[in-house]
This record gives structure tokens, C-alpha cells and sequence, in this order.
């Protein structure tokens, strides 16, 4: 035993793991900040909690889909508009609830490039005519549902021979914009100006930093605004080449468009990276470990990555947290490019998130240069 605890293998580990666990800012983003973003993602999405589905009718007509409301739903009040809400339930499968928003065509649509709405029914002649975008999962998943609903209320005894079963029709929306597609690849642009920032940014300076390479800079007549400056204008054309790169590969795959004013798309993009290029900063300013510096850079991205509606409209969370999340700059980012992209939006549109991102950045970035030091 007195040999093996002499062994140079074993002495090494030891002194190695007393060294990790003095030190407890590595040991909570290393362990213990996984371990809970394990336990809350797993409790968001494995409870048996409501399903949650939005759709708009339109048409001036009121035909069976109306009466069907009257009878099983609820109607919403202290709103502009005329909503009703549906809910069934499950044992097996949980709760289900149904919002029903009544609006024109224009106002629909718009709805459904923002991922507010799942799909859009027209109700007039005895016949129920849905519209959604056939490959969104989300959009076939909602008119399955609804039509059994429907189905199972208009015939309990779902007999397709049934005089009184309601004649229903798909009609595809293909129009731009409308399509998944639309809706997601602005969020991945978006997403990867993030990511590349706050990887590429932000860990490049602790990883000089624990490497004593930032130390020698010292010596040096620079200034630390010109450092970090140079390190944010070059990330910032970088995340253009990759976001040029990514909008003609699915220009010529998918045949997506910009609808809306290039000009402030581009300063909106610029904006984008200065107020992420803020947030790099303030994480880099003053840590040393490059473990304390990835639990920060994941704290920061992974909770924005999840609520900020890249993959999937965050309008799906409850109602409470919605005005949070429009807080979170990915958000604004995000839905900024959607209005550019497929509602044709111009400079007055997005002028509130394009100041907001600017501030914000700004304002990041000065406390980041205050706190800023080499070693």
C-alpha cells in the first residue's frame, strides 16, 4: 500500500483533484450547472402538462365550426378580438386546448410566418377548409387533432357513413414566408452569429488569458478598447461571410427570399453583434479558467437557444413568460430578421429592436472594458 500510494501515476491524480475541487466556481460550472440544466429541462419537457394549439378563423361566414364553438368552447373575454378556447381531455394523453382567434386573411397570415397561429380554418357551406403548410410537423399534428375534435363532436360514432359528418379540405399553403422553412432559417443565422461570438469572442480571451498570453500585451502601447474593438470587427465579418453563405445555400436549395428592406436587415445584423459582442465581453473581462468560462457561455446561450424561438415559436410557453422572453436579445434578434425576411418589413419596423440591441450592447461592452484585464 506505502508503494502505490508513492506511485508517481497516483500522486498525480491526487494532486490534480484537490486542485479541481479547491477551487468551487469550477466545480459549480462544471458539474453542478449541468446537473441543473439537466433537471430543468427535463422537468419542462416531461410533464404531463396542457397541449397548446392556435388557430385563426377567417372568412365572414359562420357555418358548423361556429356552432360547435357555442356549444363545447369558451369564449376568451377583455380582448379585441373575438377568441373562444376548447379544451378536452386525456387520460393517457393529457389535456388538449384549442384557441380560436377570428380574423381577416392579411392579419392570418401574418400570424403564421410569426409562429403565432398553427394553422388557418375557413368554415362556410357546411364544409371546413384547413390551410397550413404541409411539411410543418407542428401544423399536421394540430389539424389531426382538430378534425378528430370536430369528427368525434359532430359523430360520436366516427361512421364515415354518417349523414351529419361535416365535409372537410386541405388546402396546402406554399406561399413564402408561410413554410417552416421560412420561419426557421432566420433563427439559425441569428443563432450562429451568437454562438460565434461567444465562443469565438469571448473563450478565445480566458483561453489567452489562462495561457499567460495575454500578460505579454501589456508591455505593449495598446489600448484595451482598440483590442477588443479589433477582436469584435473581425468576428463581426466573419458572421457575415457565414450568414451570406448560409442565406444562398438555401436560396438555391429552398428558395427563400428577402421580402423586406436589405438595408436594415444589414444594421440590424450589425446591431446583433454588438450587443452579443457586448455580452462576450462582460463574460471575458475578468475570468481566468476556461471551465468558469464555458458554464458562463453556456448560461448565457443555452436558456436564449431554448426560449428564444429559434426552432420553434415561443409563443408554444405560457402565457406569463412571453413578455420575458421578447426580452431576451436572441428574441429581438430573431423576430427582426423573421419581419425582414417574410413580412417585408422596413426601417421603421425594425427600429425598436435595432436601437434596443445597440443599447444593450453598448452598455455591456462599457462595463465589460471597465472590468477588463489582462492577467
Amino acid at each position: 500500500m506505502k508503494s502505490f500510494r508513492n506511485n508517481q501515476l497516483y500522486r498525480l491524480c491526487v494532486a490534480r483533484f484537490l486542485e479541481t475541487v479547491r477551487e468551487p466556481e469550477v466545480l459549480f460550472w462544471g458539474i453542478v450547472f449541468p446537473v441543473l440544466i439537466s433537471i430543468g429541462l427535463g422537468l419542462a419537457f416531461t410533464q404531463n402538462s396542457e397541449s397548446k394549439f392556435n388557430i385563426v378563423i377567417v372568412g365572414e361566414n359562420r357555418g358548423a365550426l361556429d356552432s360547435l364553438l357555442q356549444i363545447y368552447a369558451q369564449p376568451k373575454q377583455d380582448t379585441d378580438k373575438e377568441i373562444f378556447v376548447w379544451k378536452t381531455g386525456d387520460e393517457i394523453l393529457g389535456n388538449t386546448e384549442f384557441k380560436f382567434v377570428r380574423d381577416d386573411w392579411s392579419s392570418a397570415i401574418i400570424t403564421l410566418k410569426r409562429g403565432e397561429a398553427d394553422l388557418v380554418v375557413s368554415d362556410s357551406s357546411g364544409s371546413i377548409n384547413y390551410h397550413f403548410d404541409p411539411y410543418n410537423s407542428q401544423a399536421q399534428l394540430t389539424w389531426m387533432k382538430l378534425s378528430a375534435l370536430i369528427r368525434q363532436a359532430t359523430d360520436p360514432q366516427f361512421s364515415n357513413q354518417s349523414e351529419t359528418a361535416l365535409k372537410t379540405e386541405i388546402n396546402p399553403l406554399t406561399l413564402k414566408g408561410v413554410r417552416y422553412i421560412d420561419f426557421l432559417v432566420p433563427g439559425l443565422i441569428v443563432f450562429g452569429l451568437m454562438g460565434s461570438i461567444l465562443w469565438g469572442f469571448s473563450y478565445t480571451i480566458i483561453e489567452w488569458r489562462s495561457k499567460k498570453l495575454l500578460r505579454r500585451m501589456v508591455a505593449t502601447p495598446m489600448r484595451k478598447s482598440n483590442f477588443l474593438i479589433a477582436l469584435m470587427l473581425v468576428r463581426t465579418a466573419m458572421n457575415l461571410i457565414e450568414a451570406v453563405i448560409i442565406f444562398v445555400a438555401v436560396w438555391l436549395l429552398f428558395d427563400i427570399s428577402i421580402q423586406g428592406n436589405i438595408g436594415a436587415l444589414f444594421v440590424l445584423f450589425l446591431a446583433g453583434n454588438l450587443a452579443f459582442s457586448g455580452v462576450a465581453v462582460l463574460i471575458s473581462c475578468n475570468t481566468s479558467k476556461t471551465e468558469v468560462g464555458s458554464g458562463l457561455i453556456n448560461a448565457v446561450q443555452m436558456p436564449m437557444m431554448i426560449l428564444s424561438g429559434i426552432f420553434f415559436s415561443y409563443h408554444n410557453f405560457p402565457e406569463w413568460s412571453i413578455g420575458f422572453i421578447k426580452l431576451l436579445p436572441l428574441t429581438a434578434l430573431a423576430d427582426g430578421f423573421r419581419a425582414i425576411f417574410n413580412e417585408g418589413a422596413g426601417w421603421m419596423e425594425t427600429l425598436v429592436p435595432t436601437a434596443a440591441l445597440t443599447l444593450f450592447g453598448l452598455i455591456c461592452f462599457a462595463i465589460g472594458l471597465k472590468r477588463f484585464r489582462w492577467f
